[in-house]
C-alpha cells in the first residue's frame, strides 16, 4: 500500500483506533474485537508492551484488510523499528525535527502532532502529511473549528476527547479524520475479557462516524 493509498483509505474510513494495549496477546486481542465491530484504522502505540511484535502479528492476521500503523514515536529509531514491524502510517505526539526527519524519510503517511497555530505549521513544514491535533480534549470541537479557519489545506485529525457522543461535532468542525483511544476501545473491557463489548462499541462507534460524515 502506497503512501497515498494509504492516505485514502485513512480519509475514506474517518477512524483510527489508538490503541495503548495492556500485554501483547490481549492487544492482538482487541483489535480483532475492534475488526469484527467494522473498525479498521488502527494504530499501536509503542507504550504498548512489545509493540513492535504486535504489528507484525496483526500485519500477519489482517494484511490489507486494516490499515495498521505505529504511535507514540518518540525517537529516530521508532521510526525504522515502525518501518521494519509493518506499519502503513507512523504518528508522533509532538515535534521534534529529527523524529520528524525519520519519519518522512521511510516514505511512510506521517502525523506529527501539534496543538497551537503555530506548531501546526512547523508540523506540516517538517512533513506531516496530516497533523494531529493533540490532547483534542483541551480545546475541543470549537478550538478545532477556529484552526481550520486560517488552515483551510492543512489535513487535521483530532485525537484525545473523541467519542461517540460528540465525534459528529469533530466533523462538522472539518476533521480529515479522528482518532479514539479508550472511549473506544477501554483497556479495562480488555483486562476483564469483555470483548464482544468492545466489538459493540465499535459498531456504535463508526456507525456514529458514519452518520456525522453523511450530515457533513
Amino acid at each position: 500500500m502506497s503512501k497515498r493509498e494509504t492516505l485514502e483509505k485513512i480519509g475514506a474510513l474517518g477512524l483510527l483506533a489508538v490503541i495503548r494495549g495492556p500485554e501483547p496477546d490481549l492487544t492482538v486481542r482487541m483489535v480483532q474485537a475492534l475488526v469484527a465491530g467494522g473498525v479498521h484504522g488502527i494504530e499501536i502505540t509503542f507504550t504498548t508492551p512489545q509493540a513492535t511484535d504486535v504489528v507484525r502479528r496483526l500485519d500477519e492476521l489482517f494484511g490489507d484488510d486494516i490499515v495498521l500503523g505505529m504511535g507514540t514515536l518518540m525517537a529516530p529509531q521508532d521510526a525504522t523499528a515502525a518501518v521494519q514491524a509493518g506499519a502503513r502510517f507512523l504518528v508522533s505526539p509532538m515535534i521534534d525535527e529529527a523524529l520528524a526527519q525519520a519519519m518522512v524519510d521511510t516514505e511512510l503517511a506521517v502525523m506529527i502532532g501539534a496543538l497551537t497555530p503555530t506548531e501546526i505549521v512547523r508540523a506540516r513544514r517538517l512533513g506531516s502529511d496530516v497533523v494531529k491535533v493533540f490532547p483534542g480534549s483541551l480545546g475541543g470541537p470549537s478550538y478545532f473549528k477556529a484552526l481550520r479557519g486560517p488552515f483551510p489545506d492543512i489535513p487535521l485529525m483530532p485525537t484525545g476527547g473523541v467519542g461517540r457522543e460528540n465525534v459528529g461535532q469533530w466533523f462538522a468542525a472539518g476533521a480529515f479524520a479522528v482518532g479514539a483511544g479508550s472511549n473506544l476501545c477501554p483497556k479495562e473491557l480488555a483486562l476483564a475479557g469483555r470483548f464482544d463489548e468492545i466489538e459493540e462499541i465499535a459498531r456504535e462507534f463508526v456507525e456514529a462516524v458514519e452518520s456525522a460524515r453523511r450530515r457533513d
